[in-house]
């Protein structure tokens, strides 16, 4: 049986990928979803490694649009049609016109004409008319792919650029810009972290080593060895004025 995948990713911490869930789930309620997200060091695509490994022909891949694909829209073009020829089907919600379905449309709308007009050379000029209105048909359908990988890179990039702008010219108009040095962000999540690695974690006496603590307070293992170092930092004050 063919399966359905959604596929779902984010490359900055800022960006939520519930947005493209839903959408998703909105037209395809059955899908499985498949994420990647940014870890807060890297972007990784291990999500996206993975469902190239259990993808068969006959599956189908949703996507939100068609820029949570790829990085770059020379990738996308290339992974779009080796998917194609490997027998993936690919839907584009925002982009529907580049969608598998449609490409395929125009590759099978060959011009086929039986042409005998009782002369060689005139039958033989029908024939490679028709020949290059097919070649340009599927130039044309190959072309539409490339231009939305293209545009969609380009609004990716002309969004970063206007972020660069706007942030130097708060700097410049003297405005804080992101989080004042020396302040700790405190949130709820790593206030309860912090305090079972002050409870549990052998560093501060417990029983548990890193891997099980983290796992306990679940957590990243970049959060995790942030918050145990900023516990030992508000140790070492406190005893440095007591």
């Amino acid at each position: 049986m063919n399966k359905v995948y959604g596929y779902c990713r984010v490359s900055t911490q800022k960006q939520s990928i519930e947005r493209q869930i839903r959408n998703i789930k909105a037209d395809y309620p059955g899908a499985v979803i498949v994420t990647d997200e940014y870890t807060g060091t890297t972007m990784n695509r291990n999500g996206w490694d993975k469902l190239n490994k259990v993808i068969r022909p006959g599956d189908t891949i949703i996507f939100d649009s068609v820029s949570r694909m790829s990085r770059n829209a020379e990738e996308g073009f290339q992974t779009y049609k080796e998917l194609y020829h490997n027998g993936i089907r690919l839907v584009f919600l925002k982009e529907p016109h580049i969608n598998t379905d449609t490409y395929e449309e125009a590759m099978n709308k060959r011009v086929n004409v039986e042409v005998d007009t009782g002369d060689i050379a005139t039958n033989d000029l029908v024939q490679a008319i028709t020949e290059a209105v097919s070649r340009y048909m599927f130039a044309l359908a190959e072309r539409q792919i490339r231009l939305a990988f293209e545009q969609s890179e380009k609004e990716v990039e002309d969004l970063h650029q206007r972020t660069r702008e706007g942030i130097q010219t708060a700097r410049l108009n003297g405005k804080q810009i992101g989080q004042r040095e020396g302040i700790k962000l405190t949130t709820k999540k790593s206030v309860e972290a912090k305090t079972v690695i002050r409870q549990h974690s052998t560093d501060f006496g417990g029983t548990l080593n890193d891997i099980d603590c983290m796992k306990l307070a679940g957590v990243s293992r970049n959060s995790y060895y942030k918050y145990k170092r900023e516990i030992k930092e508000r140790l070492y004050t406190y005893e440095c004025t007591t």
